[in-house]
């Protein structure tokens, strides 16, 4: 089982335009709040070495909930724009 984590605060217009992006491309996914979720996001920055947002954790399950994979994106680094970040989501996901 795959799951996507996004990293997004609030006022921040682009993590709103990403969240509608994959509500409309029926994607599931968790929206994480950088603010409730501060220790979280604080140990992702520190493996990403970036604060940008919106910012995604792309997760791969196996059975018994084991983690066998996790990629980790953010702006600037690992895509452009949103559409970029769709498109690697979607790629994800197949």
């Amino acid at each position: 089982m795959k799951k996507v984590i996004v990293y997004t605060m609030k006022g921040c217009r682009h993590c709103d335009d990403m969240k509608k992006m994959l509500s409309k491309s029926k994607i599931k996914f968790t929206s994480r709040d950088i603010d409730k979720y501060q220790k979280e996001y604080d140990l992702f920055v520190q493996a990403t070495d970036s604060e940008f947002l919106p910012a995604f954790m792309l997760i791969t399950l196996e059975e018994g909930n084991k983690t066998s994979n996790i990629q980790l994106m953010v702006p600037d680094e690992d895509f452009d724009d949103l559409d970029e970040a769709l498109i690697k989501v979607k790629r994800y996901l197949n």
